[in-house]
């Protein structure tokens, strides 16, 4: 996954001599209590504490807290079992999936983690059903059974391929039904779970991590302890990476940080893990706002925005341009916007409002969030407004929020035209798809798209080779082209920078390039 090439010597020897030393087991991987917590720092901060209302950056969070019955050990592209010992489908419809928990399960607080536990957990997210939560991802799920104290079987209301990985998402996090209301979410600042870690201390800068001593899963735990630290923008990050109060660093990183660190020459102590990503960078249209509901306008606006520009100026070539909204790497990635709209082009696009009778100037108003995605968010806007107003047919109004009031309000509907990033919740063409579309949905934004909802998906998720519906997902994306309700604008890297005592951070990232926290850990001396 990771290029540990590019970039410092320094970091490609240091990464070298690691990873043979490990191999002849003269490195220890555990760290000392005097050494202190590794500090990670990051942009993602979480929004909540809940598994039940999140379908965002909280996962990072739930990953290393709270436990799945599956999740992704180290290298695992497909769901292993966590909570779990085993799962699998027990009929050729891919409609009944069965899962045996582990024997002796306990929380972190010591109560019994059991089959009704995670009956409670799953049925609490669709009793409580945020908007733009994780009910989505349940939409398949038609009753959960718990026999006896550790077997569980999810009866499905259609085939579903894809639920081993919708288990496998921190949105399905186990809770104590002891400390999370069934009907409400939990609102103070503290988690009761049974993952790697115990949550010990928690504010909107930092959250501090222990190990969790009753934990009984795959993770093995590469350090004591953990903190995260949160951010606004990546500078800071940078500097304590400098300084030193900083370890790790990663979502968030601005692209001139990343060119810095990558083209200084021997004597720095930092290094840069580069690898290929699947994060997507897209714009969201509101269709309930007069201007953004109207189709003419949306392709008129796909067809002025060059995204090879805003990958060049804003991100310096360290994320590329993106013409579908399922990515590169992943089967049924198509280039549709491309293929229909081509070269970015100001006459086309006045063509296609003239011939709506739109003639006059387009007032729209685009909201990003400020802490979220990087500090470099900004600058992007300011290129979409640049390149809109450029244009002649446009008029753009530029607002933002922190990202925890920023996802209140385009829940509530209130954005005209909003940016959303996307960490997959899993590898698959499915994940860029689906969470997208129908009355529920990420991104609080009612969206039908009937014959993906009721024909296309159902169609792919009754087949369990997923090279074999490709035909499928680019019909979707096809779709997605002619609405134009979502427009792509890139595809990021993984970048993950460290200083040169730290190893692990190749390792760290699941495959829906979520931080396992347990895989950090520092040298230590020969």
């Amino acid at each position: 996954m990771f290029n540990r090439n590019r970039g410092l010597r320094r970091m490609a020897a240091i990464a070298s001599i690691s990873s043979l030393v490990a191999g002849c087991g003269v490195l220890s991987s555990d760290s000392s209590d005097e050494e202190g917590p590794i500090v990670v720092g990051t942009t993602s901060a979480p929004s909540t504490l809940d598994p039940a209302a999140s379908w965002d950056s909280s996962w990072e969070l739930f990953r290393n807290i709270y436990q799945t019955l599956l999740s992704y050990p180290s290298g695992a592209t497909t769901p292993q079992p966590d909570a779990a010992e085993e799962c699998a489908f027990t009929d050729t419809s891919n409609t009944a999936f069965r899962c045996e928990l582990r024997k002796g399960l306990k929380f972190s607080d010591g109560d019994t983690l059991d089959a009704k536990a995670v009956k409670y957990s799953i049925d609490r997210i669709l009793k409580i059903n945020v908007n733009g939560g994780p009910a989505g991802l349940l939409g398949s799920l038609e009753r959960v059974q718990a026999l006896g104290d550790r077997e569980i079987v999810f009866h499905l209301n259609k085939p579903d391929a894809t639920f081993p990985f919708v288990l496998a998402t921190p949105a399905m996090s186990i809770v104590d039904p002891g400390d999370y209301p069934a009907d409400s979410l939990r609102e103070d600042d503290s988690i009761v779970g049974s993952g790697p870690y115990t949550l010990k201390a928690y504010s909107d800068s930092q959250a501090e991590l222990v190990k969790n001593d009753n934990y009984d899963g795959y993770a093995e735990r590469k350090n004591d302890a953990v903190t995260i630290r949160y951010f606004k923008d990546s500078a800071p990050m940078v500097a304590g990476l400098r300084d030193g109060s900083l370890d790790v660093a990663f979502r968030g990183l601005a692209a001139d940080d990343i060119v810095e660190i990558e083209q200084e020459e021997s004597d720095s102590e930092l290094q840069l893990l580069d690898g290929t990503g699947t994060e997507i960078n897209y714009l969201v249209f509101n269709p309930k706002d007069t201007w953004a509901g109207n189709t003419a306008v949306r392709k008129a606006i796909a067809q002025v925005v060059d995204r090879a520009a805003i990958a060049h100026k804003v991100y310096k070539d360290t994320v590329e341009p993106l013409y579908s909204m399922v990515p590169k790497g992943l089967t049924g990635h198509t280039t549709g916007y491309f293929d229909d709209y081509g070269d970015p082009s100001t006459a086309k696009a006045k063509k296609i409002l003239t011939e709506a009778g739109i003639t006059q100037t387009v007032p729209l108003t685009l909201w990003y969030t400020t802490d979220r995605y990087g500090s470099a968010t900004k600058a992007e806007f300011e290129e979409i407004k640049k390149q809109l107003e450029s244009s002649g047919l446009f008029k753009i109004t530029l607002k933002s929020r922190p990202w925890k009031t920023y996802v209140t309000g385009y829940q509530k509907g209130e954005y005209p035209v909003f940016g959303r990033g996307w960490f997959p919740d899993f590898p698959d063409a499915d994940n860029f798809i689906a969470p997208f579309v129908g009355t529920q949905n990420a991104l609080g934004t009612p969206y039908p798209a009937t014959k993906i909802t009721s024909e296309l998906l159902p169609r792919s998720r009754s087949e369990s080779d997923r090279s074999s519906v490709e035909q499928e997902f680019e019909e979707a994306q096809q779709i997605l082209v002619d609405d134009a309700r979502l427009l792509p604008l890139w595809q990021g890297r993984q970048y993950v920078a460290a200083n040169d005592d730290i190893s692990g951070g190749e390792r760290a990232l699941d495959p829906s390039t979520i931080m396992m926290m347990g895989e950090l850990y520092r040298k230590t001396s020969w």
